[in-house]
């Protein structure tokens, strides 16, 4: 190890054995300073965690670069002086909300006291509740501005800090450079921890019932529910915030036979039944399965902790359980909401649908044929709520949604929201019923129609300082030496959206316009196959996005299909080295 890296982290860490510091944190310190591995105190000093575009997310514990009272009150005491500036006349709100993870409650009470500290109002919930509900509460109370404790889907040892604005939407320039710059000046001695009681409100049970009002306003057809009101569902919470409103949205919707994982519905942030609370990862839907099996369920959905995210798992045409991925969940509430619509009149000219650039081409072709707006955007909900921003008054959003298990049916939140989009589906399990199919089938006709594709996640973690420095190697070899071919199909689209410069086949060169430029890499093939590259914004990774065309002409063709696939996946991965 680097002996000068290992002297400045020890002197960064002396400085937290000071009494502006607890004791339990100087005691946690000293225990890492006298360790014999110094890896853990490297990796804990090494930098201060940073406030990026999305907030703050980390491991918890002591340390510069740990999620603890003083990395979340510095975050906090730079947000609150740039609300502050924004709003010099006073007068401002904030809603302050949190997940079901350790520390959880413990930050969001700190950042609320930083909050009114600063004569801001806080409008702190009670106790847990979903991501989307918070979004939902900030635009509902005309706040100015919010903040969500989470680390959404992340192992239990991390927690979080997203930072909204006026909007409930993430934070988007320019407040996300103008809250950045404040934080970056704060110090430890700077936070002002000292609440002010008469500043702060405690919201619930009535919010509850707006949000669940406004997710209800999602529904397409209310008639298909009603016939198949006995639709047999099966819900886990996954220890999380969707434990109560989840239920109450589906019953409110008219579905009377809902089951829950009672293992999964106690809130616990050591979440004891999982491996990772992550609706991505299949073990994590093993509890649900089984009970769905017991019960001859028709479908198990789940929630992430945050519930932002939902989960989906249906019977294929064996009646054995399969869990519909990310891109084919995008799918489903696509095709759905533009086919029912359509038949029900609904469909306007200035609708539009939004997804990431990540995202599966085929909702591409979808929208193609049925003449309706597609719009492109970056990975992250704050971009699919600033589509709709930049539309309110021109255009109607009908629904968007990204790869990674997220969707927004309707535009009165503007984050993803799983309850709402657990609901749809539902709904869409019940219009599948109604005509004598499963979710199986209706993805089988999505791509007898618009054409087969298979999409592949790699996640290639490289944790801590050494990680951080070989994602950026790897990133810069692959602009440097770009793929010239996927799978012996020559690559003949390029784009590069940290310059936002796309290079044809012949060497073309033409802009890409975007609203910021970010740091992703996208090769598209002759034969339509697409590969995306992108560090995560959020976790210690790079993500590799492989998506392998095909073509399907009966239901029975599924299964060669993805074999095929999943040989081209391969092939390109070894192109890329992963």
């Amino acid at each position: 190890m680097d002996n000068e890296l290992l002297k400045t982290v020890r002197e960064r860490a002396a400085a937290w054995l000071t009494p502006a510091y607890d004791a339990a944190t100087q005691a946690e310190v000293r225990q890492l300073l006298e360790a014999e591995d110094p890896s853990t105190l490297v990796d804990a000093f090494y930098k201060d965690l940073e406030f990026g575009t999305g907030g703050l997310r980390g491991i918890m514990g002591a340390g510069s670069n740990r999620m603890n009272i003083y990395t979340v009150g510095m975050a906090t005491q730079g947000f609150a002086n740039y609300i502050n500036k924004a709003y010099p006349k006073g007068g401002s709100s904030v809603v302050v909300g949190h997940d079901c993870r350790n520390n959880s409650r413990l930050f969001a009470e700190t950042v609320a006291a930083i909050f009114s500290a600063n004569g801001i109002k806080v409008y702190l919930f009670e106790s847990l509740r979903p991501t989307p509900e918070v979004s939902f509460a900030i635009r509902h109370l005309h706040a100015q501005a919010g903040v969500n404790v989470t680390a959404s889907h992340n192992p239990r040892e991390y927690n979080g800090y997203k930072a909204y604005w006026s909007d409930g939407a993430q934070v988007l320039a320019p407040h996300d450079v103008g809250i950045i710059e404040e934080v970056n000046k704060v110090t430890v001695p700077d936070i002002k921890f000292e609440k002010n009681e008469d500043l702060i409100h405690i919201i619930g049970g009535e919010m509850d019932y707006d949000y669940m009002m406004a997710v209800k306003s999602a529904m397409v057809d209310q008639d298909v529910i009603l016939r198949q009101k006995d639709l047999n569902i099966v819900y886990s919470a996954m220890h999380g915030t969707g434990r109560v409103i989840v239920p109450l949205c589906l019953r409110s919707w008219g579905f009377q036979n809902i089951n829950v994982v009672p293992e999964q519905m106690v809130v616990d942030g050591n979440f004891p039944t999982v491996v990772s609370p992550n609706p991505e990862n299949p073990e994590a839907m093993t509890l649900g399965m089984k009970l769905g099996t017991k019960l001859n369920a028709d479908l198990v959905v789940a929630t992430d902790p945050d519930a932002d995210r939902l989960a989906i798992v249906c019977r294929d045409s064996k009646g054995e359980w399969v869990i519909i991925n990310g891109n084919q969940t995008c799918m489903m509430f696509c095709y759905y909401i533009i086919k029912n619509k359509k038949a029900l009149g609904q469909l306007k000219p200035n609708d539009f649908l939004v997804k990431t650039i990540v995202t599966t081409e085929v909702i591409a072709e979808m929208a193609k044929r049925n003449g309706v707006n597609l719009r492109d955007c970056y990975t992250g909900f704050k971009w699919i709520a600033n589509e709709i921003a930049i539309s309110e008054g021109k255009e109607s959003y009908i629904g968007g949604g990204e790869e990674s298990f997220g969707f927004l049916p309707y535009d009165k939140v503007r984050d993803k929201d799983a309850p709402a989009s657990i609901c749809l589906i539902c709904e869409i399990a019940a219009w599948a019923k109604d005509q004598g199919k499963t979710l199986y089938d209706l993805l089988m006709d999505i791509y007898l129609e618009y054409g087969f594709s298979k999409e592949v996640t790699v996640n290639v973690v490289r944790p801590g300082k050494s990680g951080a420095d070989e994602i950026k190697a790897m990133m810069e070899n692959f602009r440097s030496n770009p793929l010239k071919e996927l799978c012996g199909s020559p690559v003949v689209c390029m784009k590069d959206f940290k310059t936002l410069k796309m290079t044809d086949s012949e060497g073309k060169v033409t802009p890409i316009e975007m609203p910021a430029t970010s740091n992703v890499l996208q090769y598209f093939s002759a034969n339509g196959d697409k590969v995306s590259v992108r560090p995560s914004g959020t976790e210690p990774k790079i993500k590799f996005y492989i998506e392998a065309k095909g073509q399907m002409k009966s239901a029975q063709d599924y299964d060669a299909c993805c074999a095929a696939a999943d040989e081209k996946v391969a092939a390109i991965r070894k192109a890329l080295g992963i």
